[in-house]
Protein backbone atom coordinates (compact mmCIF):
# COMPACT_ATOMS: atom_id res chain seq x y z
CA UNK A 1 0.00 0.00 0.00
CA UNK A 2 1.53 3.55 -0.90
CA UNK A 3 1.44 6.78 1.23
CA UNK A 4 0.50 9.75 -1.03
CA UNK A 5 1.71 12.99 0.25
CA UNK A 6 -0.62 15.66 -0.64
CA UNK A 7 0.60 20.15 0.01
CA UNK A 8 -0.95 23.26 -0.85
CA UNK A 9 -0.48 26.73 -0.27
CA UNK A 10 -3.04 29.57 -1.05
CA UNK A 11 -0.84 31.99 -2.61
CA UNK A 12 2.69 32.87 -3.71
CA UNK A 13 4.62 33.96 -0.90
CA UNK A 14 3.55 31.28 1.74
CA UNK A 15 5.64 28.31 1.51
CA UNK A 16 5.41 24.62 2.95
CA UNK A 17 7.82 24.65 5.23
CA UNK A 18 5.50 24.15 8.10
CA UNK A 19 4.09 21.02 5.87
CA UNK A 20 6.91 19.56 5.61
CA UNK A 21 7.60 19.74 9.20
CA UNK A 22 4.49 18.03 10.42
CA UNK A 23 4.79 15.27 7.17
CA UNK A 24 8.51 14.80 8.31
CA UNK A 25 7.87 14.31 11.80
CA UNK A 26 5.06 11.70 11.29
CA UNK A 27 7.90 9.37 9.67
CA UNK A 28 5.91 8.45 6.97
CA UNK A 29 7.71 5.54 5.04
CA UNK A 30 8.50 6.03 1.48
CA UNK A 31 6.26 9.11 0.87
CA UNK A 32 4.75 9.70 -3.17
CA UNK A 33 5.11 13.73 -2.81
CA UNK A 34 2.11 15.52 -5.01
CA UNK A 35 2.37 19.29 -4.45
CA UNK A 36 -0.05 22.06 -6.18
CA UNK A 37 1.75 25.07 -7.63
CA UNK A 38 1.86 27.96 -5.49
CA UNK A 39 -1.30 30.07 -4.83
CA UNK A 40 -3.76 27.38 -5.36
CA UNK A 41 -6.65 28.80 -3.71
CA UNK A 42 -8.47 26.97 -0.78
CA UNK A 43 -12.15 27.50 -2.85
CA UNK A 44 -11.17 24.90 -5.84
CA UNK A 45 -12.98 21.69 -5.47
CA UNK A 46 -9.82 19.29 -4.52
CA UNK A 47 -11.28 17.25 -7.05
CA UNK A 48 -10.44 20.05 -9.99
CA UNK A 49 -7.38 20.62 -8.47
CA UNK A 50 -4.29 19.37 -10.94
CA UNK A 51 -1.87 17.72 -8.20
CA UNK A 52 -5.00 16.26 -6.50
CA UNK A 53 -5.84 14.65 -9.92
CA UNK A 54 -2.39 13.16 -10.48
CA UNK A 55 -2.79 11.83 -6.93
CA UNK A 56 -6.22 9.85 -7.63
CA UNK A 57 -4.78 9.07 -11.22
CA UNK A 58 -1.55 6.96 -9.37
CA UNK A 59 -3.89 5.57 -6.11
CA UNK A 60 -4.73 2.76 -6.14
CA UNK A 61 -7.47 0.83 -3.36
CA UNK A 62 -6.10 0.60 0.04
CA UNK A 63 -3.61 3.48 -0.50
CA UNK A 64 -3.18 6.18 2.54
CA UNK A 65 -3.39 10.02 1.61
CA UNK A 66 -1.31 12.26 3.84
CA UNK A 67 -1.98 15.77 4.72
CA UNK A 68 -0.81 18.00 6.94
CA UNK A 69 -3.39 19.82 8.41
CA UNK A 70 -7.23 19.48 6.85
CA UNK A 71 -7.51 23.18 5.03
CA UNK A 72 -4.80 21.73 3.19
CA UNK A 73 -6.81 19.57 1.20
CA UNK A 74 -10.55 20.55 2.01
CA UNK A 75 -12.82 23.19 3.32
CA UNK A 76 -16.23 21.83 3.63
CA UNK A 77 -17.89 19.00 5.21
CA UNK A 78 -18.86 17.69 1.46
CA UNK A 79 -15.56 18.02 0.47
CA UNK A 80 -14.34 15.59 3.27
CA UNK A 81 -16.68 13.21 2.76
CA UNK A 82 -16.85 12.86 -1.14
CA UNK A 83 -12.96 12.85 -0.38
CA UNK A 84 -13.14 9.65 1.49
CA UNK A 85 -15.40 7.96 -0.29
CA UNK A 86 -13.79 8.19 -3.30
CA UNK A 87 -11.83 4.79 -4.79
CA UNK A 88 -11.16 3.74 -0.92
CA UNK A 89 -8.24 5.32 -0.04
CA UNK A 90 -7.28 6.18 3.70
CA UNK A 91 -6.99 9.95 4.58
CA UNK A 92 -4.29 10.62 7.23
CA UNK A 93 -4.50 14.18 9.06
CA UNK A 94 -1.08 15.05 10.75
CA UNK A 95 -2.23 18.44 12.76
CA UNK A 96 -4.85 19.99 13.74
CA UNK A 97 -8.38 19.40 14.92
CA UNK A 98 -8.63 15.88 12.31
CA UNK A 99 -5.58 14.52 13.50
CA UNK A 100 -6.96 12.48 16.53
CA UNK A 101 -9.87 10.78 14.70
CA UNK A 102 -9.71 7.53 12.80
CA UNK A 103 -11.32 9.13 9.39
CA UNK A 104 -11.04 5.99 7.56
CA UNK A 105 -13.26 3.61 10.00
CA UNK A 106 -15.99 1.90 8.22
CA UNK A 107 -19.17 -0.51 9.14
CA UNK A 108 -17.17 -3.96 9.31
CA UNK A 109 -20.52 -5.19 6.61
CA UNK A 110 -21.67 -2.51 5.14
CA UNK A 111 -18.26 -0.70 4.76
CA UNK A 112 -20.00 2.59 4.55
CA UNK A 113 -17.81 5.47 6.75
CA UNK A 114 -19.21 4.93 10.11
CA UNK A 115 -21.76 7.29 11.27
CA UNK A 116 -20.42 8.88 14.24
CA UNK A 117 -17.22 10.05 11.65
CA UNK A 118 -19.62 11.31 9.42
CA UNK A 119 -21.20 13.40 12.76
CA UNK A 120 -18.18 14.87 13.58
CA UNK A 121 -16.54 15.28 10.46
CA UNK A 122 -19.78 17.44 9.73
CA UNK A 123 -19.51 19.21 13.02
CA UNK A 124 -15.75 20.04 13.06
CA UNK A 125 -15.90 21.69 8.79
CA UNK A 126 -19.03 23.33 10.42
CA UNK A 127 -17.34 24.92 12.79
CA UNK A 128 -14.59 25.58 10.55
CA UNK A 129 -16.70 27.57 7.61
CA UNK A 130 -17.63 29.75 10.53
CA UNK A 131 -14.78 30.80 12.04
CA UNK A 132 -13.33 31.31 8.35
CA UNK A 133 -17.00 33.19 7.50
CA UNK A 134 -16.62 35.30 11.35
CA UNK A 135 -12.38 35.83 9.85
CA UNK A 136 -13.68 37.45 6.70
CA UNK A 137 -16.72 39.73 8.46
CA UNK A 138 -13.99 41.16 10.71
CA UNK A 139 -11.50 41.77 8.43
CA UNK A 140 -13.94 43.79 5.88
CA UNK A 141 -15.68 45.44 8.77
CA UNK A 142 -11.93 47.14 10.01
CA UNK A 143 -10.76 47.71 6.44
CA UNK A 144 -14.45 49.84 5.62
CA UNK A 145 -12.89 51.52 8.99
CA UNK A 146 -9.51 52.12 7.86
CA UNK A 147 -10.75 53.88 4.54
CA UNK A 148 -13.49 55.70 7.12
CA UNK A 149 -10.08 57.06 8.66
CA UNK A 150 -8.37 57.94 5.07
CA UNK A 151 -6.25 54.64 5.49
CA UNK A 152 -6.04 52.61 2.06
CA UNK A 153 -5.65 48.70 2.31
CA UNK A 154 -2.93 46.38 0.62
CA UNK A 155 0.48 46.87 -0.05
CA UNK A 156 2.59 50.22 -0.11
CA UNK A 157 3.95 51.09 -3.48
CA UNK A 158 7.04 50.01 -5.20
CA UNK A 159 8.84 51.88 -7.43
CA UNK A 160 7.99 51.95 -10.59
CA UNK A 161 9.35 50.43 -13.43
CA UNK A 162 10.38 53.72 -15.59
CA UNK A 163 11.38 55.55 -12.38
CA UNK A 164 14.36 52.61 -11.54
CA UNK A 165 16.96 53.95 -13.50
CA UNK A 166 16.54 57.50 -11.98
CA UNK A 167 16.30 56.10 -8.55
CA UNK A 168 19.68 54.50 -8.97
CA UNK A 169 21.36 57.17 -10.33
CA UNK A 170 20.10 59.79 -7.84
CA UNK A 171 21.24 57.17 -4.95
CA UNK A 172 24.85 57.20 -6.98
CA UNK A 173 25.15 61.11 -6.38
CA UNK A 174 24.55 60.82 -3.14
CA UNK A 175 20.42 61.48 -2.74
CA UNK A 176 19.49 59.36 0.79
CA UNK A 177 17.00 56.59 1.03
CA UNK A 178 14.36 59.04 2.75
CA UNK A 179 14.29 61.58 0.65
CA UNK A 180 13.96 59.28 -2.10
CA UNK A 181 11.32 57.58 -0.46
CA UNK A 182 9.38 60.52 0.14
CA UNK A 183 10.54 62.21 -3.44
CA UNK A 184 9.00 59.17 -5.41
CA UNK A 185 5.93 58.62 -2.44
CA UNK A 186 7.01 55.29 -1.31
CA UNK A 187 8.60 53.53 1.07
CA UNK A 188 12.04 53.36 2.59
CA UNK A 189 12.37 49.60 1.57
CA UNK A 190 10.68 49.75 -1.52
CA UNK A 191 14.10 52.16 -2.23
CA UNK A 192 16.08 50.08 -0.51
CA UNK A 193 15.00 47.03 -3.11
CA UNK A 194 15.38 49.05 -6.08
CA UNK A 195 19.23 49.83 -5.05
CA UNK A 196 19.90 46.89 -3.10
CA UNK A 197 22.66 45.90 -5.50
CA UNK A 198 24.75 49.09 -4.52
CA UNK A 199 23.95 49.78 -1.24
CA UNK A 200 26.99 49.02 0.97
CA UNK A 201 27.90 46.20 3.33
CA UNK A 202 26.60 47.64 6.25
CA UNK A 203 23.69 49.34 5.73
CA UNK A 204 22.28 49.50 9.62
CA UNK A 205 24.73 52.64 10.32
CA UNK A 206 22.75 54.86 7.58
CA UNK A 207 21.26 57.77 9.45
CA UNK A 208 17.99 56.70 7.55
CA UNK A 209 17.79 52.84 8.28
CA UNK A 210 15.39 52.37 10.69
CA UNK A 211 16.01 50.20 14.02
CA UNK A 212 16.19 46.35 13.51
CA UNK A 213 13.07 45.16 15.96
CA UNK A 214 13.86 42.84 18.73
CA UNK A 215 11.90 39.78 19.55
CA UNK A 216 9.62 39.98 22.79
CA UNK A 217 8.90 37.22 24.57
CA UNK A 218 4.87 37.07 25.96
CA UNK A 219 3.00 34.47 27.43
CA UNK A 220 -0.03 33.24 25.23
CA UNK A 221 -2.70 31.50 26.59
CA UNK A 222 -3.48 28.31 25.79
CA UNK A 223 -6.94 29.39 24.56
CA UNK A 224 -5.57 31.53 22.45
CA UNK A 225 -2.85 29.22 21.01
CA UNK A 226 -5.30 26.66 20.59
CA UNK A 227 -7.82 29.22 18.43
CA UNK A 228 -4.55 30.03 16.13
CA UNK A 229 -3.43 26.41 15.73
CA UNK A 230 -6.61 26.12 13.70
CA UNK A 231 -6.42 28.96 11.67
CA UNK A 232 -4.76 29.32 7.98
CA UNK A 233 -1.58 31.61 8.95
CA UNK A 234 1.37 33.05 7.37
CA UNK A 235 4.30 31.59 7.59
CA UNK A 236 6.34 33.60 10.79
CA UNK A 237 2.78 33.30 12.72
CA UNK A 238 2.87 29.95 11.92
CA UNK A 239 6.76 29.57 13.06
CA UNK A 240 6.01 31.91 16.24
CA UNK A 241 3.70 29.07 17.33
CA UNK A 242 5.69 25.99 16.50
CA UNK A 243 8.81 27.39 18.39
CA UNK A 244 6.74 28.44 21.30
CA UNK A 245 7.81 26.65 25.34
CA UNK A 246 4.09 25.02 26.96
CA UNK A 247 4.15 26.38 30.19
CA UNK A 248 1.85 24.41 32.41
CA UNK A 249 -0.74 26.44 34.75
CA UNK A 250 -2.84 24.00 36.64
CA UNK A 251 -5.59 22.78 34.52
CA UNK A 252 -4.39 25.08 31.69
CA UNK A 253 -1.58 26.22 30.09
CA UNK A 254 0.26 29.24 28.37
CA UNK A 255 2.50 29.31 25.32
CA UNK A 256 5.86 31.34 25.91
CA UNK A 257 5.99 33.54 22.54
CA UNK A 258 9.14 35.31 21.71
CA UNK A 259 8.83 36.87 18.11
CA UNK A 260 9.10 40.91 17.53
CA UNK A 261 6.33 43.03 18.09
CA UNK A 262 4.91 43.02 14.62
CA UNK A 263 4.25 39.51 14.67
CA UNK A 264 2.85 39.80 17.93
CA UNK A 265 -0.11 42.65 16.64
CA UNK A 266 -0.91 39.92 14.06
CA UNK A 267 -1.68 36.91 15.72
CA UNK A 268 -3.68 39.17 18.21
CA UNK A 269 -5.79 40.75 14.83
CA UNK A 270 -6.22 36.73 14.08
CA UNK A 271 -7.96 36.08 17.28
CA UNK A 272 -10.32 38.86 16.88
CA UNK A 273 -13.47 36.23 16.52
CA UNK A 274 -12.67 34.85 19.95
CA UNK A 275 -14.46 37.71 21.27
CA UNK A 276 -17.64 37.15 19.34
CA UNK A 277 -19.58 38.97 16.69
CA UNK A 278 -23.37 39.77 15.83
CA UNK A 279 -25.78 36.80 16.52
CA UNK A 280 -22.90 34.70 17.56
CA UNK A 281 -21.91 35.13 21.16
CA UNK A 282 -18.08 34.52 22.59
CA UNK A 283 -17.50 31.80 25.16
CA UNK A 284 -16.62 34.03 27.93
CA UNK A 285 -13.31 31.89 28.77
CA UNK A 286 -12.12 32.14 25.60
CA UNK A 287 -13.13 36.17 25.23
CA UNK A 288 -11.04 36.40 28.47
CA UNK A 289 -7.96 35.15 27.43
CA UNK A 290 -7.57 37.02 24.21
CA UNK A 291 -8.57 40.19 26.20
CA UNK A 292 -5.23 39.10 28.35
CA UNK A 293 -3.53 38.63 24.93
CA UNK A 294 -4.19 41.65 24.21
CA UNK A 295 -3.45 43.84 27.50
CA UNK A 296 0.36 42.09 27.21
CA UNK A 297 0.53 43.05 23.20
CA UNK A 298 -0.81 46.56 24.19
CA UNK A 299 1.97 46.83 26.33
CA UNK A 300 4.41 46.59 24.00
CA UNK A 301 3.56 50.50 22.24
CA UNK A 302 3.94 51.04 18.93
Amino acid sequence: MANLVYKRVSTDTQSTDRQNLVLDEAGIEDPVVFEEAAGTSSRLHPLQRPKFGELLIYARPGDTVHISEMFRLVRGAGHILEVLHRDQLALRIHDGAFSAMDLTARHPRTGELLSTVKFMVQTLAAAGELQRDLQRELTYDGLRAAEVKGNKGGRRPAVAAAKTDEVRTTYLEGRSIAALAREHRVSRGAIRTAVADLLPDHTASEEDAPALALPVTLDMPGMVADHLRTTELEPAERAALDQGTTVRRGQGYTLRVSVVPAVHRQLLARCQPLDGTQGVPAVPAQRKARREYEHRVSSLGQ
